[in-house]
């Protein structure tokens, strides 16, 4: 309305009105809503003591750990992804998580340089330790270099927040709070076992813990002393870092001397609707289909035999490849394709230097999360498979789009957009 008033009310007038009504309104809010009976801090306090406590003592957690974790802790309602205590959860306007956004911006060059530089001076400076985990675990030193970079910056990147303040106020009121409870129960039998101090436990905002950003539950699973010291510490130790890294890909099914990947051209005739890891053929089956390895180089002889998946994360406005199953490994350390190119993509670079894809990224992206849960809902309504009604457009969400395009006369584009949102609506 820029400062215009209705009526022949002046502007001070009407905000006096609106202030009072405000005042109101809030008052009665207060008086009926079952959520605002007592303050936050002290339902939080009252949560840890009569719901959280019973559980941690009967899982062995001593009350003097228990005391000395939420020492102070308060609910952080700035976190991300909260549910108000009494209110329903709604599809966030917008994502939090980088591996969530607009695919193009995901892979800017300062942000990908600064993971394949910094790993090609770490992969000098501790050869001798690459080479032992590299022995041991099979799995590539570059790999375990790009991860390490991606996720603390070589264990330069601060955390500023308190693990348990952090778990705590998601377990209490998040989306996903079941999820947090049990990393949260993780995180205090890590600290009563004597495998971290509470002062130690400094986490991201999601509650992940030290250099490879591990969730309590994988340090408990995964995390290793590589440099026999006795204990795995994954804040400062080099080696129990990268060895921690490795033994977590190698639990979820790294395949010794496999690639994670290649950028491959896809051509018109195959549908970008093929995409996903339950759709896979032998590599040479998506040879003889057409798709070819970009700058003209053959896919290596070991791999035609053994099968591959198609990849899309951009649909038909991004670079396309045909990926392993060591993919979908790094997948599991983050739930993204994304991040799980990223990763290969980097560790590409810090063993063979810096190239960018040979295709670029289109303009895509930029809606709202919400407004993709909203387009996957007309979807799902129509029959199709998209996962979940998230607002991440995941590969379900992506093939699904592909097969209701082709489906209505359009040309297959396997992504989101604003008319495919406004025609499904």
């Amino acid at each position: 309305m820029s400062g215009r008033t209705e009526g022949g009310a002046t502007e001070r007038g009407l905000r006096k009105f609106s202030f009072a009504f405000l005042l109101v309104a809030l008052t009665l809010i207060l008086l009926i809503s079952p959520a605002s009976a007592a303050p936050i801090d002290d339902q939080f306090r009252a949560w840890l003591q009569n719901d959280l406590w019973p559980e941690a003592k009967a899982k062995g957690i001593s009350r003097k750990t228990f005391e000395a974790a939420f020492n102070g802790v308060k609910p952080n309602l700035k976190l991300p992804d909260l549910v108000m205590p009494g209110k329903k959860a709604k599809t966030p306007l917008k994502q939090h998580q980088a591996e969530f956004g607009s695919p193009g911006a995901y892979f800017t060059e300062k942000t990908v340089r600064a993971v394949t530089s910094g790993g090609r001076a770490r992969k000098a400076a501790n050869a001798r330790t690459i080479a032992a985990i590299e022995q041991r675990y099979g799995v590539p030193g570059d790999m375990l270099l790009a991860i390490w970079g991606r996720e603390s910056g070589f264990g330069a990147a601060k955390m500023p927040y308190d693990a348990f303040e952090v778990l705590g106020t998601k377990a209490f009121m998040a989306t996903r709070k079941d999820f947090f409870r049990t990393e949260l129960m993780a995180a205090l039998e890590l600290v009563e076992r004597g495998l971290a101090p509470v002062g130690a436990m400094k986490s991201s905002w999601a509650g992940a813990l030290g250099q490879p950003q591990f969730m309590p539950t994988s340090f408990l699973k995964h995390a290793v002393d590589f440099d026999g010291d006795g204990r795995a510490d994954i804040w400062n130790s080099k080696p129990d870092t990268l060895a921690s890294i490795a033994n977590y890909l190698v639990h979820y099914g790294w395949v010794k001397g496999r690639e994670w990947g290649f950028e491959v051209t896809v051509p018109e005739a195959i549908s970008c609707s093929l995409e996903g890891p339950d759709q896979g053929k032998r590599i040479s089956e998506w040879a003889d289909m057409g798709i070819k390895r970009v700058a003209a180089r053959p896919f290596p002889a070991r791999e035609l035999k053994a099968e591959g998946f198609l990849l899309m994360p951009a649909g038909r406005s991004g670079p396309a490849f045909i990926v392993t199953p060591n993919f979908y490994v790094l997948k599991q350390y983050n739930t993204s394709d994304l991040y799980a190119l990223f990763i290969g993509h980097g560790a590409d670079r810090i063993a063979h230097g810096d190239s960018n894809f040979s295709s670029s990224w289109g303009a895509v992206g930029g809606l709202y999360r919400s407004d993709i849960a909203a387009l996957q809902r007309a979807l799902e309504a129509k029959g199709y498979d998209v996962g979940s009604a998230d607002g991440l457009p995941g590969f379900k969400t992506r093939r699904s789009i592909g097969k209701w395009q082709a489906g209505n006369g359009r040309a297959a584009t396997c992504f989101p957009d604003a008319d495919l949102v406004t025609a499904l609506k």
